[in-house]
């Protein structure tokens, strides 16, 4: 199976090209420098001298803040470029595969989203981001995958600020009232190789099992890496951002279940591989 993987510089294109061919697939990784989805006619000759088989996109515009001010390059990326890739790979027959987001969601609420919930986004990355789920769906028959609260080896996370700061604070403030899941782009790479494989089109919620606070996160970041840092809980008011974040950004994720797709292993156990995957890469 040849692949062709958008976003190959950030976290998740990273381990889905590395899962890949794991699996003895052709994988073939792009970042900006590579192609430059936004431009079609660049796509257009790309990806028809590939031919892929299947393209799993992970390239994003993900700077959730500046994309308030920034919104042309927010727009023409993930809009325009994600209408770019999902008509060239209508055109040659490949599988689609599109990574969103929970942003697409408003937040309210304490109840999970399901994936067939109304989107409503509260910001404009998540306006995006839905606005290329909407393309997708019209474009082919195709995977939209949405997660939240990325962390994987191969760029800044939230896990790598928290222990950056714990080498120069005993105390950290961390918001206590935005919920979610963290999702281990090593766990997510497994099931995206494993769902471009099959037929079973549609949308699905892919999280580490559990829901945790921001803060909680934290904690448990401490606890597992040995740090001595006390966590200041504090109010979403308190820190304020350019953009809204959700305070629900908990996914249900009953529909990769029903569809015979393996649910990611607990996010605490995501942290602890995670961390010692990290100390053998310090070592």
């Amino acid at each position: 199976m040849k692949i062709l993987v958008t976003g190959y510089t950030g976290q998740l294109g990273y381990d889905v090209v590395k899962e890949g061919r794991r699996n003895n697939f052709e994988m073939y990784g792009v970042g900006s420098k590579d192609l430059d989805i936004t431009v079609q006619q660049k796509v257009n000759k790309y990806v028809e001298d590939l031919n892929p088989d299947a393209i799993i996109h992970c390239a994003a515009y993900t700077a959730v803040d500046k994309a308030e001010d920034d919104r042309e390059t927010c727009w023409k990326v993930n809009v325009e470029g994600t209408k770019n890739l999902a008509e060239v790979a209508k055109k040659v027959g490949a599988k689609f595969l599109y990574v969103s987001t929970d942003y697409v969601f408003d937040g309210k609420g304490e109840t999970p989203f399901k994936e067939t919930d109304q989107t409503t986004p509260i910001n404009y990355y998540g306006l995006t981001k839905y606005e290329g789920e909407e393309i997708v769906q019209k474009t082919l028959d195709s995977f939209i995958v949405r997660i939240s609260w990325v962390f994987g080896l191969n760029g800044k996370n939230f896990i790598r600020t928290m222990l950056r700061l714990a080498d120069s604070n005993k105390e950290v403030s961390v918001v206590g009232d935005q919920i979610g899941s963290p999702t281990y782009t090593y766990d997510l790479a497994k099931l995206i190789i494993d769902m471009i494989q099959t037929e079973k089109y549609g949308i699905y919620h892919a999280t580490n099992e559990g829901f945790c606070s921001w803060a909680q996160f934290a904690q448990e970041i401490f606890k597992q890496s040995n740090k001595g840092v006390k966590v200041k809980v504090i109010p979403t008011i308190d820190f304020p951002t350019p953009a809204v974040r959700p305070k629900n950004s908990r996914l249900a994720k009953t529909k990769l279940q029903d569809n015979g797709f393996t649910r990611l292993p607990k996010w605490q156990d995501a942290l602890t591989h995670f961390l010692n995957e990290l100390n053998h890469e310090v070592k």
